[in-house]
């Protein structure tokens, strides 16, 4: 267990390291304007350059990869440009943390339940029109875009609830829709894994053998279908949670929530790029380590998976 716990740990850094060194690289293919803010147009050609020069833009890139690399070691992000002049980028992206937490929790506890539920329902029905009907909610949740759904729920919903449109922290009822929205993907996501893992047990030969044998279906569904079709989604489950904690780009966009997605979508707007590198940085960090400590659920549930280095593939 340590040796896979140690090559998966060794992977994720590795995986780390080129998200990283990509996302750094690409931002420096944006226009310099998004680290003069308002008052590019007024500098002169030699000012700019020494602007440049001074925040280190004018270096090999391997420098500024490596003075990257050395800040970042010291939890140094760099300063907003823009958005809140020579601000810290974590000092303006820590206040929003709080906010997107919330919100990610709520989300995924309402995904957790209703989607297992859901699986389990559309499982236990295969073929049949409880079945039906939560395959079209999923059809219908990875079909239609996103924006457009999203906006129907805003904009209906609100009216017919009788709840605020946007955003309130005074207001409880406020989070009711942004959750809600926010936990919609989840839903359809759980389920269908949910189905599908059940389903393939329920043609196993041990659930046919335990059927033969005369066990209460209650009992043969929750003490080795429903058991076993969890195992699989300890895989995934860490990456969902931890990305919708992090908070819904498009959400808290269009709901005026201050959390960390908002953020993104404001400041790429202004074209603040360290705000904007140091958000992208945050977001594959989260990812990256939501896949890591899946490979490790999986690893702990499922004994079949083989940790001894000539026998890792999976």
């Amino acid at each position: 267990m340590l040796k896979y716990t140690v090559r998966r740990l060794l992977q994720s850094l590795v995986t780390l390291l080129i998200v990283v060194s990509a996302v750094f690289l690409l931002m420096r293919l944006l226009p310099i304007e998004g680290y003069f803010g308002d008052g590019y147009d007024k500098l002169s050609e030699s000012q700019r350059e020494a602007v440049l020069q001074k925040m280190g833009l004018l270096d090999p890139w391997y420098a500024q990869l490596g003075s990257f690399y050395a800040g970042l070691l010291r939890g140094d992000l760099g300063a907003s440009t823009i958005y809140r002049q020579d601000v810290p980028v974590l000092q303006v992206i820590a206040p929003r943390i709080p906010y997107s937490m919330r919100f990610g929790l709520v989300a995924i506890a309402i995904a957790l339940v209703a989607g297992l539920a859901m699986g389990v329902s559309m499982a236990k029905h295969k073929g049949r029109a409880m079945d039906k009907l939560w395959t079209g909610y999923v059809v219908f949740v990875n079909a239609v875009p996103l924006a457009v759904y999203l906006l129907f729920i805003q904009l209906y919903m609100t009216e017919l609830l009788g709840l605020p449109l946007l955003f309130d922290k005074y207001r409880p009822s406020s989070w009711i829709l942004p959750a809600l929205s926010m936990s919609l993907g989840s839903i359809a996501g759980y389920a269908m894994w949910m189905r599908r893992y059940m389903v393939d047990e329920l043609n196993k030969d041990y659930i046919r053998l335990a059927m033969a044998k005369g066990l209460p279906r209650s009992t043969i569904m929750v003490r080795h279908v429903m058991r076993n079709a969890y195992v699989p989604m300890a895989q995934y489950l860490p990456a969902s949670i931890l990305m919708t904690i992090s908070g819904s780009i498009y959400i808290e966009s269009l709901y005026s929530i201050p959390g960390m997605g908002g953020l993104l979508v404001d400041v790429i707007q202004r074209q603040d790029n360290p705000m904007v590198q140091g958000l992208v940085l945050i977001f594959s960090s989260i990812g990256i380590v939501g896949l890591f400590l899946g490979d490790l659920l999986m690893a702990l549930f499922d004994p079949r998976i083989k940790l001894a280095k000539s026998e890792a593939s999976r």
